[in-house]
């Protein structure tokens, strides 16, 4: 048995895995996020740590027999969350989360003070990675900055909490701004950039190595043996590749969760930061990706449904599994600002078109299309630097809903295959690493794909009025951002 834990946003999930590759059982524990200013986002470290092992009591409560026969932990987590640590392993302040944006003005000195930053991280100097909350700290917050020790990231606290080791894989850690992703090592030159140094970062694995064992308390206190091994794990969307079995260059998805993805695996280090692409370290040794993020995915859908006071799932019940054409409404899905393709922590949401006969599905529908068309944009710039994307499997749980991944078939024009474990994709994926940390099996035998539940294609009947729809849509953005300044 291997066990997966998803350290997200919103919640944690552990997935319980067997030999075979089955889900065998799962848990999850909610989180709360902090929002105590315009623009920030923070989390307390600690519930991370209290919502992973509460999730691994409900399954050792559940399923003793096969959590006590578990050889390996693997861990995936929300990315570039800012966990500072003082001499005493203890967390300084709360987490600053990748949702955050106070930072914009110290990307622009990041950029300044490193003019090879784009070079050797392949990215863009954006609020939501975690060098630049670091120099936010630095300035306004100096009596902490000065007593840091550690900074990790989500995933690694949860770990060193649970052995003892402070480490990070590849993937994760080339979401900081502190790593050369082409050399796949620390860079001296981006810390000190930020007032750092090598021993304030915790020691690289690949995602698929051993990075510790599990403390002889936890197995205890789980009924499983001393020598439980902790694999490097994964960053969430290189442990959702994993899971979806995405591990072949060319292999890509679209994830709708809280946040959106459109990821792509490279065989090589494909930097193209001027389209705020990411270019990342895939959570296998010598392969790479690329990836396009939206800021708020499903997270649109939820906040729609927050302010309508109405679930989710009716707001989406009368508009059924497909719609005829695009919403008279448009909407920009940019309620947390935007990564790809504009790099803009300060882009807001908007609807655009309402009258006084707008109805509440016309509503719903566009925002399901706004997501779609920021899908659009993420597919744009990712063909333009590395080829066309011939098809995605749909993950994360925007994956749950037929209308939208037909709408999102229909929008981007390819396409889009719902899968298997859509929804626990992160998590499985880390138990997928666990078990190569823990067998040294080849990736390709453990890492499948996933088997496909429906196939979505784009219809022709609705393809040239959502083209028109995606060129008015486009024009919004510039055209509210200078009226708005």
């Amino acid at each position: 048995m291997y066990l997966g834990i998803d350290i997200g946003t919103s919640g944690v999930k552990a997935v319980l895995v067997s030999e075979a590759g089955a889900v065998v059982a799962t848990a999850a524990r909610e989180l709360a996020l902090s929002h105590p200013a315009p623009l920030w986002s923070e989390q307390d470290p600690d519930a991370w740590v209290d919502a992973a092992i509460g999730a691994i009591d409900d399954l050792a409560a559940r399923q003793p027999r096969e959590v006590a026969q578990v050889r390996g932990i693997g861990l995936s987590g929300q990315m570039h969350g800012a966990t500072l640590l003082g001499e005493n392993g203890r967390p300084l302040r709360p987490a600053i989360l990748w949702n955050d944006g106070r930072s914009q003005a110290e990307c622009a000195a990041l950029e300044r003070r490193c003019p090879s930053l784009r070079t050797i991280t392949g990215n863009l100097a954006m609020p939501g990675f975690t060098a630049p909350k670091l120099l936010w700290v630095a300035r306004h917050e100096p009596e902490i900055f000065d007593r840091v020790a550690k900074v990790l990231l989500p995933k690694a606290y949860v770990r060193y909490r649970l052995t003892g080791e402070m480490v990070e894989d590849m993937s994760d850690a080339a979401g900081t701004l502190w790593l050369d992703v082409g050399l796949r090592r620390w860079s001296a030159l981006l810390l000190h950039a930020t007032g750092l140094d090598l021993h304030h970062m915790p020691r690289l694995v690949e995602g698929s190595e051993v990075s510790a064992v599990l403390a002889p308390d936890y197995a205890r206190r789980w009924g499983m043996q001393k020598d439980v091994v902790v694999a490097g794990g994964a960053g969430d969307n290189a442990a959702s590749a994993i899971g979806l079995g995405a591990i072949a260059p060319g292999d890509a998805f679209l994830s709708l969760g809280t946040s959106g993805v459109l990821f792509r695996v490279t065989d090589r280090f494909a930097p193209a930061p001027v389209s705020a692409v990411h270019a990342f370290c895939h959570a296998l040794p010598d392969l790479w990706h690329q990836m396009g993020v939206m800021l708020s995915a499903a997270a649109s859908l939820a906040w729609l449904s927050g302010v309508m006071e109405t679930p989710a799932g009716a707001l989406l019940a009368p508009l059924g599994e497909r719609v005829d054409g695009p919403s008279p409404i448009k909407f920009l899905p940019y309620l947390d600002g935007e990564r790809t393709p504009h790099n803009d922590a300060a882009a807001s949401g908007a609807f655009v078109g309402l009258r006084g006969a707008t109805g509440r599905s016309q509503i719903v529908q566009a925002v399901l299309e706004g997501v779609a068309f920021a899908a659009r944009d993420n597919l744009a710039v990712l063909s333009a630097a590395s080829g066309p994307i011939a098809e995605v499997d749909l993950v994360g749980g925007g994956s749950r809903s037929p209308l939208w991944a037909q709408i999102c078939a229909d929008v981007l024009g390819i396409p889009v295959h719902r899968v298997e474990e859509g929804e626990v994709g992160a998590a499985l994926g880390a138990a997928r690493l666990a078990r190569l940390a823990a067998t040294d099996e080849d990736p390709a035998d453990v890492c499948t794909r996933s088997r496909r539940l429906a196939s979505f294609m784009p219809r022709a009947s609705v393809a040239s009025a959502y083209d028109e729809t995606y060129r008015r849509w486009r024009a919004l953005y510039p055209a509210l951002k200078e009226s708005v300044k």
